[in-house]
């Protein structure tokens, strides 16, 4: 591969991850892979085989958030993260973490609130939402677990602040996966220390 062709790659790339970065914070897309695939189609490059990560798009999310919306996302962030905290108290003997973009500071009004529980009883966590009052609906959720796939239980809530909580609920021998890493998975305190920084702080 010429040297050219491996810059105009990387340049494409780049400017993919930024466009899917607008249209996340500016149309409310949620979804990482629809956001890339738009803004390739709207580039002129749906053929490419060259997308940016995940990762990638966060970063130029968290510089448009920083640039263009740094009077209205750290209030609205803070929010999300405080009904997060206010889920995970309640929800506190099953051993909740947030993960995802409340988390990570890329979060939009129209993003979920992520929430992993860890129980070996499959009924506990619908038991104490009905026993609490707790209106939901209930799913499945494919999720990846000691290395294969199983099917598991996911509950939607409404936080204090109408933010959609998405919670999946993982057997107890997953809260020790080596997977679960302080930047992508925060417990209890992890969140309340979260919200003691500065709101200009966006990442953990």
């Amino acid at each position: 591969m010429s040297k050219n062709h491996s810059l105009r790659r990387d340049l494409m790339r780049e400017q993919l991850a930024h466009h899917a970065a607008r249209l996340m914070a500016e149309d409310g897309i949620t979804d990482h892979a629809f956001a890339k695939r738009k803004a390739a189609r709207q580039l002129g490059a749906s053929d490419t085989q060259h997308l940016p990560s995940n990762q990638e798009v966060d970063d130029a999310l968290h510089s448009y958030r920083a640039l263009y919306q740094r009077d209205s996302h750290p209030g609205m962030l803070r929010q999300l993260r405080e009904d997060a905290l206010a889920a995970m108290r309640l929800l506190e003997p099953f051993h909740p973490y947030l993960t995802g973009s409340v988390l990570s500071g890329t979060a939009g009004e129209h993003s979920d609130i992520n929430l992993m529980l860890y129980s070996d009883d499959a009924k506990a966590v619908l038991l104490f939402l009905l026993k609490h009052g707790i209106e939901f609906e209930d799913g499945e959720w494919k999720a990846q677990i000691n290395g294969h796939q199983e099917i598991v239980p996911s509950y939607a809530l409404t936080g204090d602040s109408g933010a959609q909580i998405h919670i999946v609920v993982l057997p107890a021998s997953a809260r020790h996966s080596g997977s679960r890493k302080p930047e992508t998975h925060a417990d209890v305190a992890a969140v309340e220390e979260l919200l003691r920084q500065p709101e200009s702080s966006e990442s953990p």
